[in-house]
């Protein structure tokens, strides 16, 4: 029998298979050899192993945002400010790749550091709105993702900026400030060891420690967190700086991991990515390994199929659309849970 405990998973997996189904039709519909334009968006990201090297690649910054997110959403804060402080991290850190100097693992290490520290910061910010005031944190960190990404390129092109190169982009980064790439043949770089340690603790944090009791706790009901004795306006200040930090650690991997300038002329989008990996993996941070793997190989399919068929990229973003519209639907296939609830009642 199917246990309802199991219902999630079953509901998530449902969603995927038909959006993929909704892609499918429409592939069907504006190829003139749609089982060949299939095969490509299913299976060419397997074909290489530079292809397999892309999808890990396009995972590792959805992993850092995806998990900063599904915290924030565990406590019940609909905050989207990770996408702001993944681009001013990647700026801070980039200054140091470039004006410091320090040998060894130093550099890199000093420099994401940085990063994640500023990005726990800025985000506070909107953490200590909602604590003390109960300041709407969706308007806060959409208003602060403008204003970081203002101040971003401002000190892009006056402090940071190339004159002699040809492009809006920063001076190159010290060789030393690079990440080390760990699989040869693809830009597979130590960001990814970080990122899957970061989870790790996440899930240790959030499931076996006191802190991150109350944090579910807070997040499930948080009146009844408060009549029980948390300090759930300390809990609230807390879940974003930790969110900050990852999401601020998450930019400065990317920019030393995949560039060697600072070239985001516009907000990268990973922050808001993370909204929709973290609502895959239903905010376990185990599961946005997953989620971020899942989302990365049908990106690069689809930008596969796009160069080795007629069905333009864009296609990608109906299935994001789809899965999006369904997971947030409360009422999807919440009369099948109901049925197996009542009929686990019974036989107990």
């Amino acid at each position: 029998m199917f246990k309802s405990k199991y219902f999630e998973t079953f509901r998530t997996t449902a969603v995927i298979l038909i959006a993929l189904v909704i892609a499918f039709l429409i592939i069907a519909l504006v190829s003139d050899n749609p089982v060949k334009t299939i095969g490509i968006f299913l299976f060419e990201p397997l074909n290489s192993k530079g292809h397999i090297g892309n999808v890990i690649e396009m995972a590792i910054p959805l992993m850092f945002t995806g998990l900063a997110v599904s915290l924030l959403f565990r406590a019940n804060m609909f905050n989207l400010g990770a996408e702001g402080v993944f681009y001013f991290s990647g700026v801070v850190a980039s200054a140091i790749a470039i004006h410091w100097s320090l040998g060894g693992f130093l550099h890199p290490v000093v420099a994401i550091l940085a990063g994640s520290i500023v990005g726990a910061i800025l985000s506070a910010i909107p953490g200590i709105l909602k604590a003390k005031w109960n300041a709407n944190e969706l308007v806060t960190s959409l208003m602060f993702n403008n204003i970081l990404f203002g101040i971003g390129l401002y000190l892009l092109n006056y402090q940071l900026r190339d004159a002699k190169a040809f492009a809006n982009v920063s001076f190159k980064f010290e060789k030393t400030a690079l990440l080390d790439k760990i699989i040869p043949g693809t830009r597979i770089h130590t960001g990814l060891i970080f990122v899957l340690a970061l989870i790790v603790l996440a899930h240790f944090f959030l499931y076996k420690t006191k802190w991150g009791y109350e944090l579910r706790m807070t997040g499930a009901n948080r009146s009844f967190a408060r009549y029980s004795g948390m300090k759930t306006a300390k809990v609230i200040i807390l879940v974003h700086l930790l969110a900050g930090f990852i999401a601020g650690m998450g930019g400065s991997v990317e920019v030393l991991g995949m560039y060697t300038r600072f070239q985001w002329t516009a907000l990268p989008g990973y922050g808001l990515d993370g909204a929709l990996v973290a609502m895959l993996a239903k905010n376990n941070p185990l599961s946005v390994i997953g989620s971020a793997l899942f989302l990365a190989y049908i990106r690069i399919g689809a930008d596969l199929m796009a160069r080795l068929s007629d069905v333009p990229a864009e296609m990608i973003s109906i299935i994001q659309a789809v899965i999006i519209l369904l997971i947030s639907a409360e009422q999807f296939l919440k009369f099948w849970k109901n049925r197996m609830l009542l009929k686990e009642a019974r036989e107990a």
